[in-house]
Order: C-alpha cells, then structure tokens, then sequence
C-alpha cells in the first residue's frame, strides 16, 4: 500500500492512531540514511511504538521531533535520548562492500532486515506490528525470511512521528561510525561530509585513491 503524506513538516500520530484503532497493537517506523554516499555504509533506522493501554492516550513523542534531514546536527544529537526515551528501535547496517556487491536496493532491505532481527532479539513482537517504510517502494519485503505487514508512504519521514523517530536513529548513529571512520583517515574528511561527495572528498580520492570504506562501483 503506498500513501503519501501532506505538506507538513511536523509529524503526527495520526497515521499510528488509525492503525490502533483498526486493532494493530504495534507500529514500526524504517528510514534510511546514507543512500547517496560514496563511503561509508547504508543505515536503516527502525522505531516501535506500542497502542496504548488507553486508547486513544498514545504518549507525546519528543517536542521538536522532524525527519533528520530538516534538523541540524546539534538538534539531532540533543533529540537522540530523548528519541530512545519515547520508545525502542535499533540501527542495521550493510557496509560499502557489500553494496559493491549486491548493489544498494538489496543494501537497503538487508540493513532493515538486520535492524528488525535486532528489535526482535530486543523483546518487540515485529510479526504482529504494521511496519511503514518511508518513500515510494518497497525495497524491505523482497529480502524478508517471511512476509510483514509493510506499508509505503512518500513523505512519511515527515508526516509521522514514527519514522521521524527511526530517521533521527538512524542519521545519530551514522555519524557517529563515520566520526570514528575519520579518526582513521582524516583526509577524506568524512566527520564533515559524513561519506557524501563533497568537494574535499574527491579531492581526497584523487590524492590517496580510494579506501575500503568507498563503494567503488559508485566512484568514475
């Protein structure tokens, strides 16, 4: 089922309070960060929020929650406890080879299969949840073991407070590995760039060639 979500950029428990009223129990919110970068790996973000006991009383989500991308670095690290104050999720990863390899569709599905086997080993009942993937495809469900009740939303990332939280997840915790990659090889300068194209990486590229951490197949 694809969705799409209005012009805000707020987001609401709107789409989490429809699926509770239908009788689900659980709603998992996916989002991906790094899809675009030339190193590093890709990261996919889930977030659990359960029904309440109430209905109807679902608990606040943190104030000044957004999709990461409409919030500055500093904005993200402050909401990130806060975010994980709110409710349970996890990061799944699928590195630069691997993307070489399999190429980033698969990349994306695999990073989600391996954060919601995470959540699961956590205690959260994933089978019975609906779980809503921000964009248009659904790139989850052709690397899933068994099949999910996975939803699509373009702007879900925006609309609801859900996948926000997973995007924040996400992006927080991506950073951070490309922090610690740049400890390593600070000339590619990817504490700033966070593995993107940036001027400075090129540069870099053309002056040390390329490291394990770059998607080769990507780079021309």
């Amino acid at each position: 089922m694809v969705s799409s979500a209005g012009e805000s950029k707020d987001p609401t428990l709107e789409f989490e309070a429809s699926c509770f009223a239908e009788g689900h129990e659980l709603v998992i919110g996916i989002d991906e960060v790094g899809r675009g970068a030339i190193a590093g790996p890709v990261a996919v973000g889930v977030h659990a929020t359960f029904a309440p006991a109430v209905p109807g009383s679902i608990s606040p989500f943190p104030a000044g929650l957004r999709d990461s991308k409409l919030l500055s670095e500093k904005k993200r690290e402050m909401l990130a406890p806060l975010v994980a104050e709110w409710g349970q999720g996890e990061v799944g990863y699928v590195s630069a080879a691997e993307i070489d390899a399999r190429g980033i569709t698969w990349a994306l599905g695999e990073a989600g299969r391996r954060a919601l086997l995470r959540l699961h080993g956590s205690g959260v009942p994933v089978a019975r949840a609906v779980i809503l993937v921000d964009g248009k495809h659904d790139w989850l469900s052709p690397v899933l073991r068994s099949p999910l009740n996975v939803r699509t939303m373009v702007g879900g990332d925006r609309a609801v407070a859900t996948v926000a939280a997973a995007s924040v997840r996400a992006k927080v915790d991506r950073d951070r590995v490309m922090r610690e990659a740049h400890e390593a090889e600070p000339h590619y300068a990817w504490a700033s760039n966070k593995g993107y194209g940036a001027k400075v990486h090129y540069e870099a590229i053309a002056e040390h060639g390329l490291s394990e951490q770059h998607r080769a197949s990507w780079i021309r």
